[in-house]
């Protein structure tokens, strides 16, 4: 069994900063892509940032020059710093990892989410 468990988001003040970390555990052989997703209500989920096992990095364009995501690969862990938050940053943030438990065997696997809710 592989887990995607987040942390970090909360409530912040427009033009403030947060953090959110994601980190992997269970059977893993090895992780590919991983990356954070968003769903603002009403809308679909969409792809805010993701970053490749060796450290390219690609972002949406509303969060460019806003948003740096990173990763660990010793601690399985990638993380999303957010500065500059704005009022329509707001939804619940997810976590993705392509893993493979065994060799070549990947598949999408999905954290919980967290809420980040960016006031006024």
């Amino acid at each position: 069994q592989v887990q995607l468990v987040e942390s970090g988001g909360g409530l912040v003040q427009a033009g403030g900063s947060a953090r959110l970390s994601c980190a992997a555990s269970g059977s893993i052989f090895s992780i590919n892509d991983m990356g954070w997703y968003r769903q603002a209500p009403g809308k679909q989920r969409e792809l805010v940032a993701a970053i490749t096992s060796p450290g390219t990095t690609n972002y949406a364009d509303p969060v460019k020059g806003r948003f740096t995501i990173s990763r660990d690969n010793a601690k399985n862990t990638v993380y999303l710093q957010m500065n500059s938050l704005k009022p329509e940053d707001t939804a619940v943030y997810y976590c993705n990892a392509k893993i493979a438990s065994r060799r070549y065997a990947y598949r999408d696997y999905w954290g919980q989410g967290t809420q980040v809710t960016v006031s006024s």
